[in-house]
C-alpha cells in the first residue's frame, strides 16, 4: 500500500488489517477514461473504453427487450472514496458500518474504472429493492454476456451489504 493510501486510511480510522481481513484487492485507478453515459442531473460518468463499448452494447440490448438501464455511479477515484466515507463519519456513523457499504480508498472496483451501479427510471436507486426490478431479472439473465458480473451477492465474502445494483466488467469472461 502506498504512502498517500496509508495516510487516508489513517486518517478515516481504517486499520491496514481490514485488507486481509475482508480479503480486499487494492485497485489501480484507470488511467484512460471515456465519457459513458451523461445522467439525469447532468452529471458526466466516466468508464474505460472497453467497459464504455460493452456497457453501452448491454444498455442497447435491454432496450430493444423493453429495459431501462441507466448508469447511477461509475468510475471514482480515490479522494472520492475518502470524501464519501468522510461524509458518513462526519455524520456520526461508526467506521465498521460504513465499510458495509463502502470500499476503503483503494479497494474500490469504481477506481478501476469497470463498475458500474445500475438503476432503472422510477425504481429504487443503489437500494436492495432493485432486486425486484425487472431490469435486475435481466441483468442477471444477460450481463454475463457483456462481460459484467454481479460483485456483491448475498453473503458475499467481502463484508460488504448484498448490492444487486453493481456490476463489474471483468473482459476475460469475453475471452
Amino acid at each position: 500500500m502506498n504512502e498517500a493510501l496509508r495516510a487516508s486510511w489513517a486518517t478515516l480510522g481504517i486499520p491496514e488489517s481490514v485488507l486481509v481481513e475482508k480479503r480486499l484487492t487494492l485497485y489501480d485507478e484507470a488511467e484512460a477514461l471515456v465519457d459513458a453515459e451523461i445522467g439525469e442531473d447532468g452529471r458526466v460518468w466516466q468508464l474505460t473504453p472497453a467497459a464504455a463499448l460493452a456497457w453501452h452494447a448491454m444498455r442497447d440490448a435491454a432496450a430493444e427487450d423493453g429495459i431501462v438501464l441507466r448508469i447511477a455511479s461509475a468510475y471514482r477515484g480515490t479522494s472520492r472514496q475518502v470524501a464519501l466515507i468522510q461524509r458518513k463519519l462526519n455524520a456520526g456513523q461508526p467506521i465498521d458500518a460504513i465499510l458495509q457499504v463502502l470500499a476503503p480508498p483503494g479497494c474500490s472496483e469504481h477506481h478501476t474504472g469497470r463498475a458500474i451501479d445500475v438503476y432503472t427510471p422510477g425504481g429504487p436507486v443503489v437500494e436492495e429493492a432493485f432486486e425486484t426490478m425487472p431490469a435486475f431479472a435481466w441483468l442477471q439473465a444477460n450481463a454475463g454476456r457483456f462481460g459484467f458480473t454481479l460483485s456483491f451477492p448475498r453473503d458475499n465474502p467481502y463484508g460488504y451489504v448484498y448490492e444487486p445494483w453493481h456490476w463489474c466488467f471483468q473482459p476475460t469472461l469475453l475471452a
